[in-house]
């Protein structure tokens, strides 16, 4: 799909600390800059995040219809009519997390994923796909040792989350053009400087 932007996403397990580089890479990037999350963006998505995360159980179908729907508000509503005016959209998890969360770690057929994400991005890809790639156990604990309370997602298994990141690395490996791999147990001054200095490259900007 083509636009007159530049969509950038970041991934990655819980706690990698996606949050503070997509910040941080925002303020460090001229011209108008959207910075927005998945689940959510806007406010039918962010319902549907409120009942992802806060439901005790959910159906792994269950899963993957709720965010293929807020996906594909996020696309229609926010992602795509900034991108066509030409701004700089930063999101905060984006199809790859399908992959990983409902692909690897659920057990959903990947062929019925990719087309469930054609459906909810009407073929939008991102230009460029950082994966801040860390060991679950050393994630969760950053996690356990913040303030915040732990959605049910960081609340499940150690195995649970290595399979997410199982699915990450599958990605990564599979599309080395479109996708960054970066070692999230770098410095946070370090992550950022690679972020940067790669975003600029690919927009032709170095």
């Amino acid at each position: 799909m083509k636009h007159n932007g530049f969509f950038i996403t970041l991934e990655g397990v819980e706690g990698a600390g996606k949050t503070t580089q997509i910040h941080r890479l925002a303020e460090a990037l001229d011209g108008d800059v959207l910075v927005t999350r998945e689940p959510g963006g806007t406010p039918v998505s962010e319902q549907v995040r409120d009942i992802f995360l806060s439901e005790p159980t959910m159906a792994a179908t269950t899963e993957l219809l709720l965010i293929a729907a807020a996906r594909a508000q996020h696309v229609t509503e926010l992602i795509l009519p900034n991108l066509n005016s030409g701004k700089i959209v930063l999101c905060d998890r984006f199809s790859d997390a399908t992959i990983a969360y409902q692909g690897y770690r659920k057990g959903i057929d990947l062929k019925l994923i990719e087309q469930v994400n054609r459906i909810a991005t009407g073929g939008l890809v991102p230009d460029i796909t950082f994966i801040l790639d860390l060991p679950p156990e050393i994630g969760l604990q950053r996690k356990r040792d913040s303030d915040e309370p732990l959605t049910r997602l960081e609340l499940e298994t150690l195995e649970s989350h290595k399979k997410v990141r199982e699915g990450y690395l599958a990605v990564a490996k599979a599309e080395p053009q479109r996708v960054k791999l970066i070692n999230a147990q770098l410095d946070v001054d370090t992550i950022h400087q690679h972020l940067v200095n790669e975003t600029k490259k690919r927009m032709q900007l170095l």
